[in-house]
């Protein structure tokens, strides 16, 4: 069936942004915007192109194999490739320097690879710039990444929640291993936690 041989091409190069598809920037700074692509059948000549609001072009590469870095075709001069190919995950991120509100908008990564029968595939990143940091509950990661710039921003995140995760972890096996040492039911406080001692006060009388 032709059909079912061209539905398994277009699976077979995928490209990818992360999790997330929005991005937010402080005006002035530099943003970081991610992109991968995964092939099942190794790539030749591959080329990738960014490109703002469908149709200006900014970055232009081309990957000659697996072995080799990529060679620059074209760029917008404030526009920097930060990616790399000859390790492990195809990164062909960029950043884009001194970022203006008129940066704000869609941001489309495309990949041609012409090993695959010239089998093509993209992924969006919309982009937000705002003049300051607004604090709300939610919006740690962008506090972060606006203030400290892309990348480390983004790995002091990682950083914070990892060590969160590791103690939400230490807590509750700590919470399993006083479950099965106590045997009487009386002390079901967690030790180390603030307020503990407090609990364990007698209620005040009346």
């Amino acid at each position: 069936l032709p059909g079912l041989h061209i539905f398994a091409i277009a699976f077979a190069l995928e490209v990818s942004v992360g999790k997330t598809n929005t991005v937010t920037a402080l005006n002035n700074s530099n943003v970081l915007l991610p992109c991968v692509f995964t092939t099942c059948t190794g790539f030749q000549d591959l080329v990738f192109t960014w490109y703002f609001n469908s149709t200006e072009l900014i970055y232009q590469g081309k990957i000659k194999n697996k072995a080799t870095e990529p060679t620059l075709i074209w760029h917008n001069p404030r526009v920097e490739f930060v990616g790399s190919t000859t390790k492990k995950d195809n990164n062909i991120s960029i950043v884009l320097n001194s970022v203006e509100f008129s940066d704000a908008g869609k941001y489309t990564c495309h990949v041609k690879n012409p090993k695959e029968k010239n089998a093509q595939h993209n992924a969006t990143i919309f982009l937000t710039v705002v003049h300051k940091m607004v604090e709300t509950d939610n919006t740690v990661t962008l506090i972060i990444v606006g203030v400290v710039g892309g990348l480390i921003g983004l790995l002091i995140l990682f950083m914070l929640i990892k060590r969160v995760v590791l103690f939400i972890i230490k807590k509750t096996q700590d919470g399993k291993k006083e479950c099965l040492v106590s045997s009487s039911g009386n002390d079901n406080t967690e030790n180390g936690l603030a307020g503990s001692k407090a609990e364990q006060k007698a209620p005040p009388k009346a």
